[in-house]
């Protein structure tokens, strides 16, 4: 007997054993399966030997005994087929007459042995993990985990294997075939110093948009749909951060209250759009609907940058679902406590991907390049990226995945955001990622809300929030827009429940309300709630004025929040993770109330200021220094009293702050090689509950100034007011003015 044909007989009689045990139905004869290849991993449709069409199927299974291809019908009948050559711990054969729109999933034979961390089990259908399209949805019943989850002794429950067939109750992948080669698509390739990312929910987006066909709302197809993309041209922004859009599952916990997962954190799928997310059906379509909304929005200006969840699965912990990973290979997919029956937990989320493993690591940038490569996307922002940067326990900046991502020439011209932290052990990582990273700076977020809500003990942190967060960031040739600036996320209150609500409401996600942070750092102007209260209504308008001004000039990426613009309340919910409803989706018949109108109006104001003047978006930290013989500097402070601050004015107890930004010294060269000058600015940011006198600085630094904004009023001047420099003016309480200097 040759030696492949051994190793075919051996197989056979172990995954024959196995399912005698597990009563699993016996593979189906009369399924041809070619050699084929083990590269690329995954389903890939193409012309096989003697030109024959089909599908090559390939999958890594490390220390698998045996691994069974499964296709369905369209009646959900099953077929089997036994993959049989192994090729460096992958297995894989080529299936002729397999089409595009084929479902399949796969059957992996193996120990049962939690102990060890072995939980191989065949009765249960896996996803696979490089599917680029998912048909169905995660119901999670008892038949999909593979121990018996309601085992008496649920101590030890995860030790009893369930022999149930998970099949009926599962996704299954779709095969997908697209030669789509984006020859006319441009992509916009915004430099980071002039991006204004747009954080959004693809369906929350939609989903209440009266000019969106109400048959293409909360899909692909709606946001690309001409009303959804002409509001983000209104605003200016550059960049769309989507919340995840890889498949995802809904978790069990939800599911029993008649919840789902909304924001999409809860990854199975790292190829798949989500399919619920789809107009045009789950058989493949969802993929060229996703593909044409990236030509709609990069024809439109605008990047699209993907929320991507790499840390963790679906799968949860030891009392989790089987769906695909833990079922190919837990021990290679997992990182494993010292008792290999657990499951290091960095996520919060029950599980942690085993980044320092190879293949594992092979997964993800796989996945990467195929979002960048055959779906057109522009960046990724990183969910609890510090997870990722783990080598075998510690956070290390020099760990596999961040190696592999800066020498990768496909990966390392994209945008790349991490948000700079884990729930382990040394996961707080802010301002500690290397070069070609940005990050989510949430000390930026703590250090404005604590202003304007007058918190803070002096200045100086807002100092250096305001001016690029050179005290994090200017190491290693970062540059400024290595921070991303935010006040609100999809995390939190939104910023008109920052301004309205100081204690969370989250009644509704059926947690009595223990969910969410109680670290809000808001402020509700002395009422808590929703309120009639004109005096307290005309606050928290000026409050969301202040919030959004200061975003919009601080030095950085502003990032903000889809529907910040418009108003938009989760009526002080600030974990709406679980809202597929109302309290998350946009309204935007905000829109015809006046008021809320013009906070749209300002913010769009504020984004095409920053387009137009280069002072606004730097791409090199302020030096504070004499550029020339009148002692003018790049950057300057200011007391109320027009004086330069000295070092005792930062220590000082102060609720005003004056920044004057000059457009005579901006580091650089424009695209012909000339200087770049600008106007030049002051800012006077002001969180007192009183009026302020503030003298304006005369020359060197101006001799007039011209108001630009002033968020004491609702609306701008018709003709904007010239002061003379040296001029005391009125602050109003809670209020940024923003002056630019004239001669």
């Amino acid at each position: 007997m040759s030696s492949a044909a051994e190793q075919e007989a051996v197989a056979d009689a172990r995954a024959a054993a196995s399912d005698a045990v597990t009563g699993v139905r016996p593979r189906t004869p009369g399924v041809p399966v070619w050699p084929g290849a083990s590269t690329p991993l995954g389903a890939r449709f193409r012309v096989g030997p003697d030109g024959v069409a089909g599908t090559n199927f390939a999958l890594w299974a490390g220390g698998a005994e045996a691994v069974d291809l499964c296709l369905f019908d369209e009646r959900g009948r099953e077929t089997r087929a036994r993959l049989t050559e192994l090729t460096h711990e992958i297995w894989h054969g080529f299936v002729p007459g397999v089409m595009p729109g084929q479902r399949y999933g796969y059957r992996v034979h193996g120990r049962w042995d939690p102990w060890t961390g072995a939980r191989w089990n065949p009765a249960k259908l896996l996803l696979d993990p490089y599917a680029r399209a998912v048909d169905g949805d995660f119901t999670l019943p008892p038949e999909v985990y593979g121990h018996v989850r309601d085992w008496p002794q649920q101590q030890v429950a995860d030790t009893v294997r369930d022999d149930r067939d998970s099949a009926p109750h599962v996704p299954k992948g779709v095969v997908v075939h697209d030669d789509d080669d984006w020859s006319d698509d441009r992509r916009p390739k915004t430099p980071w110093a002039d991006t204004v990312l747009y954080e959004l929910h693809v369906r929350g987006f939609t989903m209440r948009h009266p000019d969106v066909p109400p048959e293409l709302r909360g899909t692909y197809a709606g946001l690309a749909h001409p009303a959804a993309v002409a509001h983000l041209v209104r605003l200016g922004v550059t960049a769309v951060e989507l919340l995840p859009v890889h498949q995802f599952a809904h978790e069990d916990h939800l599911l029993r209250r008649g919840l789902k997962n909304y924001w999409g954190y809860n990854s199975i799928g790292y190829f798949a759009p989500h399919a619920g997310y789809a107009s045009a059906g789950t058989a493949g379509g969802q993929v060229g609907e996703f593909k044409r909304m990236v030509r709609a929005l990069h024809a439109a200006g605008i990047e699209v940058i993907l929320d991507v969840v790499y840390n963790h699965t679906a799968e949860a912990g030891e009392y989790g679902p089987t769906l695909s990973l833990k079922g190919v290979d837990n021990r290679g997919y997992y990182r494993l406590q010292s008792d290999p029956r657990r499951y290091a937990d960095y996520t919060g989320c029950g599980n942690t991907l085993h980044v320092v493993q190879p293949h594992v690591l092979r997964l993800i940038t796989d996945s990467l390049r195929y979002w960048v490569t055959e779906m057109g996307v522009d960046g990724f922002r990183f969910d609890l990226a510090a997870a990722l940067a783990r080598s075998m326990h510690d956070v290390d900046m020099l760990s596999p995945f961040l190696a592999v991502i800066a020498q990768d020439p496909v990966l390392r011209r994209v945008k790349l955001i991490a948000e700079p932290w884990d729930v382990g052990s040394g996961g707080y990582q802010v301002g500690a990622f290397p070069p070609l990273w940005t990050e989510w700076n949430d000390r930026y977020r703590d250090t404005v809300r604590d202003f304007w809500r007058h918190a803070l003990p002096d200045v100086r942190e807002m100092g250096y929030r305001l001016s690029g967060s050179s005290d994090l960031y200017a190491w290693g040739g970062r540059r400024p827009y290595a921070s991303v600036n935010f006040v609100t996320a999809h995390d939190g209150f939104t910023l008109r429940d920052l301004v309205s609500y100081e204690r969370k409401h989250n009644e509704a996600n059926g947690e009595g309300n223990r969910d969410g942070t109680d670290d809000n750092r808001a402020w509700n102007g002395g009422t808590e709630g929703e309120t009639d209260d004109p005096r307290v209504l005309a606050l928290r308008r000026r409050q969301l004025r202040n919030l959004m001004t200061t975003l919009l000039l601080s030095t950085g990426v502003p990032m903000l929040v889809a529907g910040d613009e418009l108003g938009r309340t989760q009526g002080g919910n600030n974990n709406a993770y679980c809202q597929d409803n109302e309290i998350s989706w946009l309204d935007w018949s905000l829109l015809d109330d006046p008021g809320w109108r013009a906070l749209t109006d300002l913010t769009a104001r504020l984004v095409h200021l920053r387009h137009q003047h280069p002072v606004l978006r730097r791409r090199a930290f302020f030096s504070g220094r004499p550029h020339s013989a009148d002692g003018l500097r790049d950057l300057a402070w200011f007391t109320a009293r027009g004086t330069e601050m000295t070092e005792h004015d930062w220590y000082a107890p102060a609720a005003t702050l004056g920044m004057y930004l000059s457009g005579r010294d901006i580091p650089g060269r424009d695209d012909h090689g000339a200087p770049i000058t600008d106007d030049s600015f002051l800012a006077v940011l002001h969180a007192g509950d009183r009026p302020v006198d503030f003298a304006l600085p005369g020359p060197p630094w101006a001799d007039h100034y011209e108001v630009i904004v002033d968020t004491s009023q609702e609306s701008p001047p018709a003709t904007p007011p010239t002061l003379r420099a040296g001029t005391t003016v009125t602050v109003p309480a809670r209020s940024v003015l923003l002056l630019r200097v004239t001669d």
